[in-house]
């Protein structure tokens, strides 16, 4: 046991005389969060001897993108290098093959052998104690032993149960110094590692110099993928008399493996990894498309060349006729992941607390008062019910991203819309959701509708209907829209009989009607159409 000490000693002094890492902690003091990322920036402080030193800071992201780090010192301090890294023992521990090293590691299995042999011994005194119990009862007259027996039985018994008592509390103690030591041997030879605290398995290793013993403050930032923000809207409005509430707000998710705790928070719609490098235009030569369709399943893939580059377009499928009909919920999403944002950035005033739990943390970033203009919408060709369509004038001037909203109109909750404020009109129009109130009902007129053959063709005439009720208790203005069919082919005439005082756009067929209904108030409007084109054809659509 003494050269083991003896051993252990040598073992430590070894190891006391190795330059050990400084360790500091990082507090993170703001982030800045865009749509596919988080810049996190952070201070530290660490106290910095005279000469080269390896500082270890810990709390950084599990998830940093290492090409974006940047540190900033003072003046008479240094940075030689940076690492990042989640794995600081494995990568950075003292060089193994040391025979200094692996004397200390021998120690340690000595150690844990020692204390496993006075285990079992404990084991085995614990055992013979049950033992002594189970079979100290003697029966008097029975047991056949005089009262000498009996006596120096009783003697045997207690003698030798106390010698087993005070061996295992001698071995207990024995067990118990091994296990300190075994402790303070491996917390030196982990570079007292084991007892820093540790948020994260992120740190930054760095190589400093500095000119004097000083305690310098550290000032870095870096990119994490692991961070995330969304904006979406509350449109409220409590009737069609008041302005418009809008309720700008952000849903920030971060998994990043340290929780934000009291930060500042800026919201930015901008894309760090964008393209830094200016655009140079070359000569443009007009081709012919050419496209190369590669079927796969029931849809396709259409692919062109631009300047030999090739392009993949969005998903396609083909109906049964052969005509391409475009997928729109892909072509929806693959326009919003493409298309420019405005640069725009929010800074949150009050300090917030983002956990690393991967779960939306909503975000009010400021409410708006829109003048608006409501006004109702029916199409009933193609849905029998009206809107309610709320009209904002000069829409550039708030900053609005495209993002869903949720309408609460009149106190309750009424749906969903969507608000697209990159548009080319002069009007930002925003659907405040169906209103049972004001009913719209489209009918054919039978006895004004028919077909007629006339010798070669066919000759079908329409008439429709449209009437419009408010139902409640003030005024309101809608727009009625209907259509008359368009023809592209020479064989398929249209004449339009009659559009009760509509607005007729000839090149889009579109119908319009500006109507304003007082309370109670119902108005009819007729639509009729002929449609002339060959008997021996069928029109799919009409």
């Amino acid at each position: 046991m003494k050269s083991l000490f003896l051993f252990f000693i040598l073992a430590f002094s070894w190891i006391g005389l190795a330059q050990k890492p400084i360790f500091t902690d990082a507090k993170l003091h703001s982030a800045t969060v865009y749509f596919n990322s988080a810049e996190l920036s952070h201070q530290a402080t660490v106290n910095l001897p005279k000469g080269t030193s390896e500082v270890v800071i810990k709390n950084i992201s599990n998830f940093v993108n290492e090409n974006s780090v940047r540190i900033s010192a003072p003046k008479n301090v240094t940075v030689l290098s940076v690492q990042y890294t989640t794995n600081y023992i494995s990568e950075y521990e003292i060089d193994q093959t040391s025979p200094l090293i692996k004397q200390v590691k021998d120690s340690i299995n000595i150690l844990q052998k020692e204390i496993k042999k006075i285990q079992n011994r404990k084991a085995s005194e614990s055992k013979a104690i049950e033992l002594l119990d189970s079979n100290h009862q003697v029966y008097g007259e029975n047991s056949g032993l005089n009262v000498t027996e009996l006596s120096k039985m009783v003697d045997f018994y207690a003698t030798k149960r106390n010698a087993i008592l005070d061996n295992i509390d001698t071995l207990t103690e024995k067990e118990q110094k091994l296990n300190t030591q075994l402790k303070k041997l491996n917390a030196r030879l982990q570079i007292n590692s084991s007892n820093e605290e540790k948020t994260s398995n992120g740190k930054l290793i760095l190589q400093i110099m500095s000119n004097s013993v000083q305690t310098a403050n550290l000032e870095f930032s870096y990119l994490t993928y692991q961070a995330s923000w969304n904006p979406f809207y509350e449109l409220r409005a409590e009737s069609i008399s008041v302005p418009l509430e809008l309720v700008y707000k952000g849903q920030v998710v971060q998994k990043t493996g340290i929780d934000w705790k009291n930060v500042k928070l800026t919201l930015s719609s901008g894309l760090p990894n964008q393209n830094n490098q200016f655009p140079i235009l070359n000569a443009w030569f007009l081709k012919y498309l050419n496209p190369e369709l590669i079927t796969v399943g029931y849809g396709a893939q259409l692919k062109s060349e631009v300047h030999g580059v090739v392009v993949q377009n969005s998903i396609q499928s083909f109906d049964k006729l052969g005509e391409v009909v475009t997928d729109n919920e892909y072509s929806k999403n693959f326009a919003e992941i493409v298309e420019n944002q405005l640069n725009v950035s929010f800074d949150i005033d009050i300090p917030y607390d983002i956990l690393s739990n991967g779960k939306n943390h909503s975000i009010s970033l400021k409410e708006i008062n829109l003048p608006a203009k409501y006004k109702y919408y029916a199409a009933p060709r193609v849905d029998g019910e009206s809107y309610l369509v709320a009209e904002i004038n000069d829409y550039s001037q708030y900053n609005l991203l495209p993002a869903e909203a949720n309408i609460i109109f009149e106190q309750m909750y009424v749906g969903k819309t969507y608000i697209n404020p990159n548009q080319t009109t002069e009007e930002l129009k925003l659907s405040m959701g169906r209103d049972k109130r004001i009913s719209v009902k489209r009918e054919k007129i039978a006895d004004k509708s028919g077909t007629r053959f006339l010798s070669n063709y066919k000759e079908q005439t329409f008439t429709y209907d449209i009437t419009v009720r408010n139902n409640k208790k003030e005024s309101v203005e809608m727009i009625l829209k209907d259509q008359i069919p368009l023809s592209t082919d020479k064989d398929i005439t249209i004449e339009v009989l009659e559009i009760t005082k509509a607005e007729h756009n000839k090149e889009t067929g579109i119908l319009t009607w500006d109507v304003k209904l007082k309370p109670s108030e119902s108005q009819k409007f007729r639509i009729s159409y002929k449609v002339r084109y060959p008997k021996d054809k069928v029109i799919e659509n009409l």
